[in-house]
């Protein structure tokens, strides 16, 4: 700056170092691998088993564990009520940035977690004051609800602010870890659906979850993204009602229960989410276009994927899919994020197209290069195995796995081409 703001005069501003009373730094110490102990990694249960599925097996003692999720979808309910559970074997604690005591309660007496004096309630927003507070009680448990509320005196910027974001779970981090509370924080999301804020925040916790959903449909579906202790992609699937989130044993029972029998556009797809197997109903419905760009819009799958897919039946097949408007869905609000489902895809699009309803108890998996053959996937073997169980007599398949699978209860068709699968189940 040239001019002095306060009494107008040119190149009077001089640049002065502030010199930081530094304290020296420690030696930095190793030790062998071996000598950690192993017991750092004990786990609890939740009380809900869904939950810790999508954990991995249950709660890590002094694990930090991030929670995102679109407004009122049950991020604060699933935690009050595992808070409740947790405080049967000792303290938690519920830190409620966004809410009064008396709402808080009114929650925990809906859902049946208010009689339990030790699950302690706090509306604290100071960072430095819920450290204190950890370390002092040493709780089994804390939720902080949610990370974005919650402010260090060190900072002058307002809560929320990417600056406090990062400061304030440090700090919550370094405290859990020092005493050993399985620290659980809320994170809103932006419009794109990921945790607002830094992006540091998320390499910073332990585990990242991801609630799920349609916000008008009952069923919710918790994924986890990251995991230190455990495998990624696991799936818990609950059931909101006015109790809160109720865990379903048969997830793939509860996703088909409305299906629409001999419907055309609907086909069965096996997708595997972590180690579990989900039955997902994959939805086609194409109509004349009168536009001159036609339409596509896709939910629970990859935009680009049904765009490929799309494309091949037009090329390889000649439907003429470039003067359709293409809506695709997978009911209940579950996301598919793998190219397995393209065989499903294509076959329920053109179904709708030719307005032909595919068998009931057809399911269908396979990955589609753009030359229109039909490629191995992987697990195909746990796919069959849940279709089976739940009645589905035959599966749509790539040649690959086929030759390799073996007797698993339900007849298995093998196709080379997405020709041959279009032409086995949608021509007289």
């Amino acid at each position: 700056m040239g001019k002095c703001p306060g009494c107008g005069e040119w190149n009077t501003l001089t640049e002065e170092i502030a010199v930081v009373d530094r304290k020296p730094v420690s030696a930095a110490v190793s030790f062998p691998i071996t000598s950690v102990d192993e017991t750092l990694d004990m786990r609890f249960s939740s009380g809900i088993a869904e939950f810790d599925q999508a954990v991995g097996g249950g709660i890590v003692v002094g694990s930090v564990t991030l929670i995102g999720g679109e407004p009122g979808i049950g991020k604060s309910t699933l935690l009050l009520q595992i808070a409740s559970k947790a405080a049967q074997d000792g303290e938690t604690l519920y830190v409620s940035g966004e809410e009064s005591p008396r709402q808080v309660r009114m929650r925990a007496e809906r859902i049946g977690a208010a009689q339990c004096d030790s699950l302690l309630l706090s509306t604290e927003t100071n960072a430095e004051a819920i450290c204190s507070l950890m370390a002092g009680r040493a709780p089994r448990m804390v939720v902080v609800d949610s990370i974005q509320t919650v402010h260090t005196e060190a900072l002058d910027s307002a809560p929320g602010s990417i600056a406090q974001v990062r400061a304030c779970a440090a700090m919550l981090h370094q405290t859990a870890k020092e005493h050993g509370v399985a620290l659980f924080l809320v994170g809103h999301v932006t419009k794109e659906g990921l945790v607002a804020g830094p992006k540091a925040l998320e390499h910073l916790v332990d585990t990242v979850l991801y609630f799920e959903g349609e916000g008008s449909g009952a069923i919710r579906a918790l994924r986890a993204v990251k995991n230190r202790f455990g495998p990624t992609n696991e799936l818990g699937v609950f059931e909101m009602s006015d109790k809160g989130l109720t865990p379903v044993d048969n997830p793939s029972s509860a996703l088909l229960a409305e299906r629409a029998t001999s419907a055309p556009g609907s086909i069965i797809f096996p997708t595997l989410v972590g180690s579990r197997c989900l039955l997902t109903e994959v939805q086609a419905l194409t109509t004349p276009s009168f536009l001159n760009s036609p339409r596509r819009v896709v939910s629970g799958l990859s935009y680009d994927r049904v765009s490929l897919v799309l494309a091949v039946l037009e090329k390889r097949l000649g439907l003429r899919m470039g003067a359709q408007d293409v809506f695709v869905n997978v009911a209940g609000g579950v996301k598919i994020q793998e190219p397995a489902a393209d065989l499903a895809i294509a076959l329920a699009a053109a179904s709708s197209m030719r307005d032909r309803p595919l068998p009931q108890g057809l399911v269908a998996m396979g990955e589609l290069g753009l030359a229109g053959e039909v490629r191995s996937i992987n697990s195909a073997e746990p796919r069959l195995k849940e279709a089976a169980r739940l009645g589905f007599e035959q599966a749509a398949m790539p040649r690959g796995n086929y030759q390799r699978a073996g007797k698993l209860g339900i007849e298995l068709m093998g196709f080379r081409t997405l020709a041959e699968a279009v032409k086995t189940f949608l021509t007289d």
